[in-house]
């Protein structure tokens, strides 16, 4: 099969977006199907089997941290020559749209996957007024596949309830071998938390650094518990803002880390603590679980359903700093408690891999393209 694929981040950069990709992409690459990827420029040129095509990308200016990319002529160019069977646009908003007419132009099948809630990042930035607009934006565009994927039956029913159209689900997964294998480290620990003494205890954020992540609601946490550090993993346009509000406390920002590095920092940690409410999945929580750490969340649907409701980890109110310092200091003090939260997560990760959730997409790539009658051929002579 021959799969055109549109999104609008790739490495360098790195997400749950580009975790997900980059595992489904070494995958295809196993199952003998070529990929042609578009992604905003600076991405390498080959990744597993798929050739990549990078668009000329510019910083949005509500996110400059982010370049995004529009469509250009030359796609249509490189689509014709590749010749894929189908079209799979992620998380479609400007490079997406390139791949969304193309699948028009050329009569292919078009499936998406959802992604990123960006209208309810227009509440955390009180756009509230934009709202309507961003989901009747994306619903437009997800409305044009044949087939849309969300990451999590919460998500799903979230969009059913937006008039979404044709959905179905893409499972999650983490690879579980790399985080469950990590081994304790003096070395990354010491990064983790310079200061830390023996019997302190390190919390541990991962993800992007953004205002919408609500890393700062962290904070009252550190003044409540004396012996509590913070390492925060990642990066963002966040950065220097979070710099400013953690100084003075027990916090240590490391930049971003990748593979078996940050598969260290996570097994080095105490703890693994989420305030983002307005993720579609969280893979990072997986990617704790994996690691055998007890995982604190703020409360969204997603968040309850990866966290089983409170079986597999701590959930606290969003909007409640006495919730998540409670959350904290049950964690830090119920032995009984953590070690239960801790194990069962560490069950559901055992359970998951990113073979299962590629040979899902797969089977959906096939049902699509039966359903139209598409056999490889030269686009020219295509009946389709």
């Amino acid at each position: 099969m021959r799969i055109a694929m549109f999104t609008e981040t790739f490495l360098p950069s790195t997400d749950g977006i580009v975790t997900r990709l980059c595992a489904t992409l070494k995958h295809l690459e196993e199952e003998g199907h070529e990929v042609c990827l578009f992604a905003p420029s600076g991405a390498p040129k080959k990744y597993a089997s798929a050739t990549i095509v990078g668009i000329p990308a510019m910083p949005f200016i509500l996110y400059p941290e982010k370049r995004f990319s529009l469509p250009m002529p030359r796609i249509g160019r490189a689509i014709k020559k590749f010749q894929p069977d189908l079209v799979h646009v992620v998380n479609p908003a400007f490079l997406g749209l390139g791949g969304i007419y193309y699948a028009w132009k050329f009569h292919l099948p078009l499936v998406a996957s959802y992604h990123t809630n960006v209208p309810a990042y227009a509440r955390h930035y009180k756009l509230n007024f934009l709202e309507p607009a961003l989901w009747w934006y994306f619903r437009t565009l997800h409305n044009r596949a044949q087939l849309n994927l969300a990451t999590s039956r919460a998500t799903m029913e979230e969009l059913e309830r937006h008039k979404f159209e044709n959905l179905g689900l893409w499972e999650r997964g983490v690879d579980f071998d790399l985080y469950n294998q990590a081994t304790r480290s003096a070395e990354m620990r010491q990064r983790l938390a310079p200061a830390a003494k023996d019997g302190d205890s390190v919390l541990l954020y991962v993800g992007r650094l953004a205002s919408e992540k609500n890393i700062e609601r962290i904070r009252p946490c550190l003044n409540a518990f004396p012996n509590l550090h913070l390492a925060i993993v990642g990066d963002g346009p966040y950065r220097s803002e979070l710099e400013r509000l953690f100084a003075g406390t027990k916090t240590s920002f490391t930049g971003y880390m990748h593979g078996s590095e940050l598969a260290s920092a996570y097994a080095s940690a105490d703890a693994f603590l989420f305030p983002s409410t307005t993720e579609t999945l969280g893979l990072v929580l997986f990617e704790a679980m994996a690691t055998g750490l007890p995982v604190l969340a703020a409360d969204s649907a997603p968040t309850r359903e990866v966290l089983e409701n409170g079986e597999a980890g701590f959930i606290f109110d969003s909007n409640s700093t006495e919730s998540m310092i409670e959350s904290v200091k049950v964690m830090l003090t119920d032995t009984q408690k953590r070690e239960a939260v801790r194990k069962r997560g560490l069950d559901i990760a055992k359970s998951l891999d990113w073979h299962g959730p590629s040979e899902q997409l797969l089977g959906h790539y096939q049902s699509i393209c039966a359903t139209h009658g598409i056999v490889s051929q030269p686009m020219e002579s295509s009946s389709r």
